[in-house]
Parts: C-alpha cells; sequence; structure tokens
C-alpha cells in the first residue's frame, strides 16, 4: 500500500498547506521558538550526561564508591589486615 512512502511531492504539498494555515507572519516565530526548545532540551541533556560522568582526576580517591569489605589491605599496603576474632 504504502511502496514509495514519502516522495518529493508529498512534502511540497505538505509545506503548502503548513503556509496557508499559520501564513506566513507566524511561521518565523514558530521556527524560532522550536529553534530554542530544540537548543533547551539539547543543553538538558548535555548537562544529565555530565551528571552521570565520575567526577574524580586522576590521582584522587573517590569517595563515592568505597572498596569492598577486606580489600582495603589492598588499597592501603601500610594498614595491617583487618582481624575478625
Amino acid at each position: 500500500m504504502f511502496k514509495n512512502g514519502l516522495e518529493p511531492w508529498h512534502i511540497i504539498v505538505l509545506l503548502v498547506v503548513i503556509v496557508f494555515l499559520f501564513g506566513g507572519k507566524r511561521l518565523p516565530d514558530a521556527t524560532r521558538s522550536l529553534g530554542r526548545s530544540l537548543r533547551i532540551f539539547k543543553s538538558e541533556i548535555k548537562s544529565l550526561q555530565d551528571d552521570d560522568a565520575p567526577a574524580t582526576k586522576p590521582g584522587t580517591q573517590n569517595t563515592a564508591n568505597p572498596p569492598a569489605p577486606g580489600t582495603e589491605s589492598a588499597a592501603h599496603p601500610e594498614t595491617p589486615p583487618r582481624v575478625d576474632g
């Protein structure tokens, strides 16, 4: 039924209908606000990705994820192993 899908003349007809519906004066404002919205969305996505990235620098200790129990002596060789008794 939809073998050819969206052809170039479909896009032209769609653009003509949009211009008639919204008028020439509203289209620049609508595209401007759409661009602003996309910019805000993009910056929010980037800030979410930055929040997920590890915040530690090389050479600093990560205190967010403490070592597993029993591995303290491997991380600090000068500390004697813990004996439960």
